[in-house]
C-alpha cells in the first residue's frame, strides 16, 4: 500500500481524538528531543514553533461557535493556549526551561490516551 493510500485510510478510520492525540505525541516527542539536545538551535525553535501552532489550533477550533465541546473546557484550552504562546516566546529566547511546555502536553495527552478506561 502507498504511503498516500495509507494516509487515506488513516483519516478514514481515525477517530478526531485519536488524531489528536497522535499529533500531541509526535509533537512532544520533538520537544523532548530538542531539551535533550540543550541547544537553542533552528530545531529547538522548530519545535516549539510547531506545538504553538498546535494550540493556535486548537485555541481557534474552540472559539468557534459550533464547538461541542463544554463551555468551560474550550475557555480552559484557549487559556492554555495563551499561556503557551507567551511561554514559548520565553523557552525560545533561553529565558525558561522547555519541560513545562512538555508537561502541559502530556497532561493533555493523558485526558485524549484512547486506551485509557472510559475513553
Amino acid at each position: 500500500m502507498s504511503l498516500n493510500a495509507y494516509q487515506r485510510t488513516l483519516k478514514t478510520t481515525e477517530s478526531p481524538r485519536n488524531t489528536e492525540y497522535r499529533l500531541f505525541a509526535e509533537i512532544t516527542r520533538d520537544l523532548m528531543s530538542a531539551q535533550q539536545r540543550g541547544v537553542v538551535d533552528a530545531g529547538f525553535v522548530e519545535a516549539v514553533d510547531r506545538n504553538r501552532k498546535l494550540w493556535i489550533a486548537l485555541a481557534t477550533d474552540c472559539a468557534d461557535d459550533n464547538n461541542q465541546l463544554p463551555k468551560e473546557t474550550r475557555a480552559g484550552i484557549i487559556s492554555l493556549s495563551i499561556w503557551v504562546q507567551k511561554y514559548s516566546r520565553a523557552v525560545t529566547r533561553g529565558g525558561e526551561d522547555i519541560s513545562a511546555l512538555i508537561d502541559v502536553n502530556r497532561n493533555i495527552m493523558k485526558g485524549l490516551n484512547p486506551t485509557a478506561s472510559g475513553a
